[in-house]
């Protein structure tokens, strides 16, 4: 396993303004990088991050994902990269699928090639549950995304990039989930939306994704796979949750059906993936399957070592109840501010 470190080291990250980039920013300034590169698209919010930050170690690069030679020129000299930039949004990718192929599969191929060409030690891209089994078109592109960064390590094993990938669900609190939505409905005294009360989904704080990814960073070999273990709530509990701690122990819920693309319940390793994975603790590790494309073998004799399990799914992970999910939400910064100031 090649050793890596953070400290001292320059590191890339695209779609950095986000949720997500945000936190892994504060996280690696506050661990020793030497130097942060954010590449995003949205100007204002990098001028609104090099205020809140005002550290000379962070670098800004203008471009998109879909310009090539956007993303080479902020890989100059990059020893390590995140790729968090992408369409997330399903509703959006179901009506403009053509535009979620653009970003998320051409995108992210954009991104393997500008670390390959820049001799990025380690990329690591971020995938979804949603990749599993898709419906939507956000998650098939996703899906693709995750075949991308698996062809490349099998077609190039002696690539100095090693290219690896982590699945994760729900993050919370992240830019467009449900519960901030759920906090300004209430603000507004509003009805709580669900779109399907039973529906069930994995939850996993913006810090616990930011541990997955470093997690991946630091052991992965070209085209692992890493999962992190994570519990699940329904969407009513979950709606129930953030009403009882903002002072409502019944908060009146309006169901407005299921949108477009959306699952029941969501998936993070199929069985296929499972019965390959190895246990490492907080997380599932799934090795790249770099058999080649010479099936014959497996048509005849088949694959003696696959053994049947089952999906790892937000229907039969741990389910939490309404404390459970409450103390959750307690993790979430946001989340115990709005606490104090509806119970003060």
């Amino acid at each position: 396993m090649t050793t890596r470190s953070i400290e001292g080291s320059t590191i890339a990250i695209t779609g950095g303004t986000g949720s997500f980039g945000s936190t892994m920013t504060r996280n690696l300034l506050e661990r020793g990088a030497g130097k942060v590169h954010i590449f995003s698209r949205d100007e204002a919010k990098q001028d609104e991050m090099r205020k809140s930050f005002d550290d000379d170690r962070l670098r800004f690069f203008l471009g998109d994902v879909r310009d090539l030679d956007s993303v080479k020129q902020a890989f100059v000299d990059v020893d390590f990269a995140f790729h968090a930039a992408a369409l997330k949004q399903v509703p959006s990718c179901e009506f403009f699928p053509e535009q979620a192929v653009l970003t998320n599969v051409k995108g992210s191929q954009n991104v393997i090639e500008a670390a390959n060409e820049r001799g990025v030690s380690s990329l690591v891209l971020l995938s979804t549950d949603k990749a599993v089994y898709p419906v939507n078109a956000m998650g098939m592109t996703k899906a693709l995304m995750e075949k991308s960064a698996q062809a490349f390590a099998r077609n190039h094993p002696r690539s100095r990039t090693t290219v690896s990938l982590t699945r994760y669900g729900n993050v919370m609190y992240s830019r467009g989930s449900v519960i901030p939505l759920f906090v300004d409905q209430i603000r507004q005294g509003k009805e709580l939306t669900v779109t399907e009360p039973e529906m069930t989904r994995f939850l996993m704080s913006l810090d616990e994704s930011v541990d997955l990814v470093e997690h991946a960073f630091l052991r992965a070999e070209p085209g692992d796979l890493f999962v992190r273990k994570a519990p699940a709530s329904t969407v009513k509990g979950l709606a129930q949750a953030v009403g009882s701690l903002l002072g409502l122990d019944d908060p009146k819920v309006a169901n407005i059906g299921m949108r477009h693309g959306e699952k029941m319940h969501e998936t993070l390793l199929s069985a296929e993936e499972s019965a390959r994975a190895t246990d490492e603790g907080q997380y599932f590790r799934v090795p790249l399957d770099a058999r080649s494309l010479r099936y014959g073998v497996f048509v005849e004799e088949g694959d003696a070592d696959r053994v049947a399990v089952q999906d790892y799914t937000s229907e039969n992970t741990e389910r939490l109840n309404l404390q459970g999910t409450k103390e959750l939400l307690l993790t979430i910064p946001e989340m115990r501010h709005w606490t104090e100031a509806f119970t003060a």
